[in-house]
């Protein structure tokens, strides 16, 4: 952590505990590096930092000042109490979503795309070249099931940075995070099984779940806190789950981290029923706040966590590259993805080995983090102006989603119909439920914010207007 960052993470604090108020006068760069015993430049950096994340703004001549506090949408509630395991359904949803190539002529808010324009991604173009032209062909060959060694010693060398002390034989790589998920899955449960996942939830994992002829036991969760240990409890208690399947840092679609008391709560009740836990940490590394949080994994002292992650969301999609630290069902793991595709893509590993070692990955991390933050603060700005007032909305933690509640009478699927007439294309909230739930409600991307998506927002606001048009 440079010392900017040290700096800018203590004033955060300080604004966030209320020390310093919305509107009051930051100290001076001279006298707070002063009294920091630091540059004069670190200063400036640290301020800057902070305006990115849009929590204080600069003053011609004045200074700097904390920024206005935001109006924020009311959060909505958590879902009910789980009943009983379901077949998972809405296949065909979420294929409508999905199969479809990008068009310069429709904005995608409902798809998980990160921004592949930054200027930060540079170096790994470079490096894609570099491996390309490479004559002795390694990279046209087969690679081993766990993945190329140099990948994953870098994968190594950055989960220490959220706990977790992995020896790069513990990894395997994988054709993105959605095959370590369902890996993980078929390494853990037979089909017909039960696995309890967050409600809503990641609608790759609730197809996997379909697809190996499982069942899924959806499990409430608060936007604000994240899944109901209580309920799941409750669940585990009357059900033969075999493993919870979550998200617990920068929920997709929530956007909630759960805190680390509720995360090692959550651990402990896999310990007492004993089950595993597929971790699905794609999001992890662009939370906003510092230290990033820590994962479920790190605290893994039985082998029971099965962590999945990718470079879809932090990198690029069409890498395709994810990995997995499936820990006491590592060999299962291996025939299950041997299965499956067998070895992963060789050139695409050994370029972001390289964008990793030579030092790229983290100063891309720290643009795309400060760039995510500021598009949901004008994100949630932007939706409280043009949308009804009585809409919900969560706060995202990380990452780059939002989750929408509109009113119950509004057809979210019929929405996206009526949107896709002008171009814009939302996530249908039914898409992340096993039977179909949330269909008032919708899942936006704001990795962008250009004008085209300022457009779209305000167009589906202008629609929300139109009941009829609505779906309502």
């Amino acid at each position: 952590m440079h010392r900017y960052e040290r700096l800018a993470d203590h004033l955060r604090e300080r604004i966030e505990a209320g020390y310093y108020q919305p509107a009051d006068r930051l100290p001076s760069v001279r006298s707070l590096a002063a009294s920091h015993g630091v540059s004069l430049s670190t200063v400036q950096q640290a301020y800057h930092q902070l305006e990115d994340a849009q929590l204080i703004e600069a003053r011609p001549k004045s200074g700097y000042f904390v920024s206005p506090q935001r109006e924020r949408p009311m959060p909505p509630p958590a879902g009910r109490t789980a009943q009983r395991p379901v077949e998972v359904s809405q296949w065909e949803q979420v294929r409508e979503g999905t199969c479809i190539l990008p068009d310069t002529h429709v904005v995608h808010l409902g798809r998980g795309m990160p921004d592949i324009d930054a200027s930060t991604l540079k170096p790994l173009l470079r490096s894609l070249a570099r491996v390309s032209r490479r004559q002795d062909l390694v990279g046209l060959n087969y690679d081993t099931l766990h993945g190329r060694l140099e990948l994953r010693e870098q994968i190594a060398r950055l989960a220490i940075g959220h706990g977790c002390r992995l020896h790069p034989e513990e990894l395997v790589v994988t054709t993105g995070c959605h095959e370590a998920i369902s890996i993980a899955m078929r390494a853990v449960c037979e089909p017909g099984g039960i696995i309890a996942v967050d409600s809503p939830s990641f609608y790759g994992a609730l197809q996997a779940i379909r697809a190996y002829g499982m069942k899924a036991m959806e499990i409430p969760t608060d936007p604000e806190h994240g899944i109901s240990l209580e309920a799941l409890e409750l669940a585990l208690e009357q059900w033969p789950i075999r493993a919870i399947q979550i998200t617990p840092t920068c929920n997709n679609p929530l956007g909630y981290t759960l805190s680390i008391e509720r995360k090692r709560a959550l651990y402990a009740l896999a310990q007492r029923f004993d089950v595993a836990i597929i971790e699905d940490d794609v999001y992890g590394d662009l939370a906003y706040g510092f230290p990033r949080p820590p994962t479920i994994k790190s605290f893994d002292d039985d082998g029971r966590v099965l962590l999945c992650s990718s470079f879809s969301k932090t990198l690029a999609p069409g890498l395709r590259l994810g990995w997995m630290a499936p820990g006491r069902y590592l060999e299962r793991a291996l025939h299950m993805k041997y299965v499956g595709t067998g070895s992963t893509a060789t050139q695409g590993q050994m370029a972001v080995a390289e964008f990793i070692r030579e030092g790229h990955f983290e100063p891309h991390l720290r643009k795309m983090r400060a760039q995510y933050q500021r598009n949901r603060n004008a994100a949630l700005d932007l939706i409280v102006d043009v949308f009804p007032a009585s809409t919900r909305v969560s706060y995202p933690e990380g990452g780059f989603m939002l989750w929408i509640e509109l009113d119950p009478g509004v057809d979210s699927v019929a929405l996206n119909q009526r949107l896709m007439v002008e171009g814009i294309r939302i996530a249908p909230g039914v898409m992340f439920s096993a039977t179909g739930k949330y269909r008032h409600c919708l899942r936006i991307n704001y990795s962008l914010f250009d004008d085209a998506t300022r457009q779209a927002i305000r167009g589906i606001g202008r629609i929300l207007s139109d009941p009829e048009s609505a779906g309502g």
